[in-house]
């Protein structure tokens, strides 16, 4: 069957509407494949599974001894319990077919009826009609006459509290009604809850939202709807009656802070208490925190008038701390009849939290590898409130291009630390309250680290310290600003660069062949020299010096020296002195909310502090131009990224998915190129998903290489997400974008972008996917092809090699956006 709303004879598309009618009709994938997929698994079961395992086998005593003889009693019983669980997980999995029920028609009719007069249309008229054809498929439309709309008119106040009458002025500017809009029973809610709000806010603590009453007059009003809106007094129940007093406002007398309420000393009595800031702080045992640590956290204050927000925030700002389990706050009317004292309950957390990490990881570099993970929590460390964290890892693999000596079958091996405190307080020697509240909860974190890694790569050692504030300016909205970030990476074993990238070795090999400067068998390789590729760099030293018969005009002169500069960029010594800022807006409600955006912008400058102190103080340079620091030329440039996400909840558990982001490094002043740890790469299970990761791009260039990268980027992507059965879901997807080079030292034309025609490369990939929720994460496999190839000439690009040959396929965890 298939249900059809026509609104005043419009068709009506709006899913809120369409989630009205009482009767679905079988989902599944008919508006993506021409059927409904549940109801087909359905109809593949066997209503009498039973009777017909009875009459095909369990009657015949002959075919059930011969079966028996064949696999055994056990092994017999086994099969017949399969196919029975077999036919019932059908039945679980599909979805019968929707039989017509004229009870849920009638139904949906008083419930459109309803749904209308909510918005307005009081005097709405609805009916249904049922069509059934020769196949027994019945077609229901309903039809809505909607008829003049009712308006808001006059909204008289009738208030029984002389203390929230002489508010009314204040907080009716703020209504939500209108004179003149249309009638909509949701903005009398809204506003009821709206009045709700301002006055608790504004201290009058019994206040609730029933206490806000409206009555409407639509009689000979000539479609006009006129409003008395009626707060009442307080009403005051006891055991045997009911009294009434006028609402008041009330203040804060007390606040206290129960510093170590649990259930093991609550019959402990109070051993140690101070007073800061007009706040009492009790403890059962010696106070372990500094007093402002915990003042520090509270709204709540001595004096003022009692606020619901005030409540909220200070609830907050406590659990931010993480230093306390559920924060409980309490309001006690004192016998003055207009104060409350406010006592705050904390259970603090254990001090110290140990925790253990495993992982398995395979790459293109190693087969396989283990790592193990162990951290350290202090929480108040110095007793305000801070959290202390040490982390420490240790990893070994077996790489896939062992070295010829190497007699261990673990030749990879990586350890690090970490140490990170987390201060509830910006730490800073100026005065920032004013700019950054403390109800935004406000903190500094000090991060520093440090890692080795020994025969991955190059070899590396990398330092860095972070210096950073993080703030909420509201529930959506995260700041992060990275004031000091300082990362310094060292190459261990640069001369096994073309061991580690072997097809850039490879084309020099095939050029050296070439031009006969090696021999057709030959390599520009030796193992018994302690650089085992010496050979290689002298080649390129004899092609850039003019020592060979290649010349700068040559294609293959081009491309030894793009070799080159790409092995001197990833080879050199990075150090990085940047400052960053992040900003971030989320609107998800929880993790079931289907129907969100998500914003983020991130700028970052590096090398400016430094180049300025570096010019003052009249350093000298380098023989590239450029200063140095501990003999490494420090990083220079401006990066920014901005990401948006969209999600589209269009019912039945179908999604629409939208993600668009733009990234860019330019690199000046005292570098000409971007660290490989800043570029960009495009490709693999969360990005462009026909191509495998750092394997798409640049521009249109068929590189070859391990690591593709640039230091622009542009990447698009759409995705129907839509549910199949039980906790599979359905995915339909189109990817694209590409990685550029821009306003740096690459000059390979085909990787620049030079100007908007070099848009003309985004690579698009588009394919499907299967999903399976498992409420805690979501496993996912996808299929990507390539739709549209920039690497390929132009006018053989789209759909060259569009087969499930040439696909790739994506394992990943959770969505990819």
């Amino acid at each position: 069957m298939s249900n059809t709303i026509l609104e005043d004879s419009v068709h009506v598309t709006n899913e809120r509407i369409n989630n009205i009618i009482a009767q679905k009709t079988n989902s599944g994938m008919r508006k993506f494949m021409g059927f409904p997929l549940k109801l087909h698994i359905y109809n593949l079961a066997r209503p009498n599974i039973d009777s017909i395992l009875n009459a095909n086998i369990l009657s015949d005593s002959t075919k059930v001894k011969r079966r028996v003889a064949l696999l055994s009693k056990k092994q017999f019983d086994k099969t017949l319990k399969n196919r029975r669980d077999f036919n019932a997980w059908l039945k679980k999995t599909g979805e019968a077919p929707v039989i017509f029920d004229e009870e849920k028609a009638i139904k949906t009719t008083k419930n459109l009826k309803k749904y209308y007069y909510s918005k307005g249309w009081f005097n709405n008229d609805v009916t249904y009609e049922v069509e059934k054809d020769s196949n027994k498929f019945a077609k229901v439309t309903y039809k809505v006459n909607r008829s003049e709309p009712y308006i808001l008119d006059a909204l008289i106040p009738i208030i029984s509290s002389p203390a929230i009458d002489s508010m009314y002025a204040k907080f009716s500017t703020g209504t939500l009604l209108k004179k003149g809009e249309q009638f909509d029973e949701q903005n009398y809610e809204n506003e009821r809850e709206r009045i709700n709000t301002y006055l608790r806010n504004a201290g009058f603590y019994y206040f609730a939202q029933d206490n806000v009453r409206f009555e409407m007059d639509t009689i000979n009003t000539n479609h006009k709807v006129h409003t008395d809106l009626i707060i009442g007094d307080r009403i005051i129940r006891g055991d045997d009656s009911t009294t009434t007093k006028p609402f008041k406002i009330y203040k804060i007398k007390e606040v206290n802070i129960f510093t170590d309420d649990n259930f093991e000393n609550r019959f402990n009595s109070i051993s140690d208490s101070v007073t800061f800031k007009g706040i009492n702080l009790y403890s059962k045992e010696k106070l372990r925190f500094r007093p402002k640590a915990l003042t520090d956290a509270v709204f709540i204050n001595k004096g003022q008038t009692y606020s619901d927000l005030a409540r909220s925030r200070t609830a907050r700002y406590l659990n931010d701390l993480n230093m306390f389990r559920y924060p409980n706050i309490d309001f006690v009317e004192n016998e003055d009849d207009s104060t409350l004292t406010a006592n705050i309950f904390l259970e603090p957390k254990k001090k110290y939290g140990l925790s253990f990490d495993s992982d398995i990881n395979q790459s293109n570099i190693q087969s396989i590898g283990f790592s193990l993970s162990s951290g350290l929590k202090i929480r108040n460390v110095f007793r305000g409130a801070e959290t202390l964290e040490i982390t420490g890892i240790a990893a070994i693999g077996a790489s896939k291009s062992k070295s010829a000596n190497s007699t261990s079958f673990f030749d990879i091996n990586e350890f690090g630390g970490n140490i990170r405190l987390t201060i509830p307080r910006l730490f800073s020697p100026f005065k920032t309250e004013k700019i950054i509240p403390k109800y935004m909860s406000p903190n500094t974190a000090i991060n520093l680290s440090a890692t080795s890694q020994q025969n991955i790569g190059l070899d590396k050692q990398s330092i860095s310290g972070i210096f950073s504030y993080n703030w909420f300016p509201s529930n959506t909205v995260t700041n992060t600003l990275e004031l000091f970030n300082i990362n310094f990476v060292k190459n261990l074993n640069t001369n096994n660069y073309f061991g580690v990238y072997q097809n850039s070795f490879g084309r020099l090999n095939a050029i050296a062949r070439d031009i006969d400067y090696i021999e057709d068998d030959g390599t520009l390789s030796d193992s018994s020299l302690a650089n085992q590729y010496e050979p290689a760099d002298i080649f390129i030293s004899d092609v850039l010096t003019g020592n060979t018969t290649l010349t700068a005009s040559d294609d293959d002169y081009v491309n030894v020296n793009n070799i080159e500069e790409r092995k001197e960029r990833l080879t050199e010594n990075n150090l990085i002195f940047s400052t960053s800022f992040d900003y971030k807006k989320d609107r998800r409600k929880n993790i079931f909310d289907n129907d969100f955006s998500i914003f983020k912008w991130r700028i970052e400058l590096a090398g400016n502090l430094m180049s300025n102190i570096s010019n003052i103080a009249g350093l000298s340079k380098n023989d590239d131009d450029n200063y140095e620091i501990f003999g490494v030329a420090f990083s220079q440039y401006i990066k920014t990224e901005i990401d948006y996400i969209k999600y589209v909840d269009l019912g039945r558990k179908n999604v629409f998915a939208f993600r668009s982001y733009v990234g860019i490094a330019i690199p000046y002043g005292n570098s000409n190129s971007i660290p490989f740890a800043e570029s960009f790469f495009a490709g693999g299970p969360n990005d462009n998903r026909a191509w495998t990761a750092y394997n798409l791009g640049p521009g249109s260039s068929s590189s070859t290489n391990e690591f593709n990268e640039a230091n622009f980027k542009l990447h698009l992507s759409a995705e129907q997400r839509f549910s199949l059965f039980g906790g599979f879901q359905g995915a339909i997807f189109v990817d694209a974008g590409n990685i550029w080079n821009v306003l740096d030292n690459v000059t390979e034309e085909a990787a620049t972008l030079n100007n908007l025609s070099a848009l003309k490369d985004i690579a698009i990939g588009s394919g499907l996917g299967i999903r399976y929720d498992f409420d805690f994460f979501v496993l996912r496999f996808d299929v990507g092809f390539k739709t549209h190839d920039p690497a390929q000439e132009i006018g053989n690009r789209w759909f060259r090699d569009y087969n499930f040959g040439n696909a790739v396929y994506n394992i990943g965890i959770n969505y990819p956006f």
